[in-house]
């Protein structure tokens, strides 16, 4: 399917999903929010990696302002609802692994569509801004759900009254994102982790994803329930099989993936 404000390369496993709006800082307008859900929804079964990164300058500038939407308050219930939410939750319940590749400012919005994904890697340049009570607003975008998981309290507080700018590094810092990276080697860096996922026991990395987010919610006999039955689904995997005759034999294992 051909997209005009994203662009989506698939290779070795990897499908990179860039958003390309370089001229209004990749905001995010209706017709984006829907086809990245279409994207989201739409990935080809050899796809064993998404990253999402941006065009230009930023990664992405949080809600188009532009958008006739933006203005009318009595719609941002309905969008939230009916556009940000279908769109997030295809992010975090994607069955493979997930990452951005915050090449820029990620602001507002764009910074929680970022950390919607499993792993944030930066640019060192990179910064992430809360900045909707400049303009009056809360956190959305699954803001007020990412931040206090990731950093904890004070510091998703902080954050979202002051609608500060929080450098890549500071991220890295606070637990917010998975690491920092010079700009001189991010992309190359990013893709690297991006293809050693493509590469790897996909059914173990749905089991990682499924695990560790319930252990928020669950207590310890739950939890240890729940990494029996993941454990034993993995172990039933010809990818459990494959790592283990890597390990016998010392060469590289060559996993399936699903």
């Amino acid at each position: 399917m051909d997209y005009e404000t994203i662009e989506m390369q698939v290779s070795g496993g990897m499908a990179v999903v860039t958003l390309n709006r370089p001229d209004r800082r990749n905001a995010l307008n209706s017709q984006m929010r829907a086809e990245l859900l279409d994207v989201m929804r739409r990935l080809p079964d050899e796809v064993r990696v998404v990253v999402l990164t941006g065009a230009g300058e930023a990664f992405c500038s949080g809600q188009d302002l532009g958008d006739g939407q933006s203005l009318n308050a009595a719609d941002f219930e309905g969008v939230l609802r009916d556009e940000y939410e279908p769109l997030l939750k295809a992010i975090y319940d994607c069955p493979v692994p997930t990452i951005s590749a915050v090449n820029g400012a990620a602001a507002g919005a764009g910074a929680n569509l970022a950390l919607a994904t499993d792993v944030v890697i930066a640019a060192e340049s990179a910064v992430f801004l809360q900045a909707f009570t400049r303009i009056g607003l809360i956190p959305d975008a699954g803001g007020t759900y990412w931040l206090p998981r990731q950093v904890g309290f004070a510091r998703a507080m902080g954050a979202a009254l002051f609608g500060e700018p929080v450098g890549a590094r500071q991220a890295a810092e606070w637990g917010m994102i998975w690491e920092a990276v010079a700009d001189d080697v991010f992309d190359q860096h990013w893709r690297q982790r991006a293809q050693a996922l493509a590469q790897g026991p996909t059914t173990a990395y749905a089991g990682v994803k499924t695990a560790i987010r319930a252990s928020f919610d669950n207590d310890v006999d739950t939890q240890l329930a729940l990494e029996a039955q993941l454990q034993g689904e993995c172990g039933k995997s010809r990818d459990f099989r494959e790592g283990v005759m890597a390990f016998l034999e010392k060469r590289p294992a060559a996993f399936e993936g699903r």
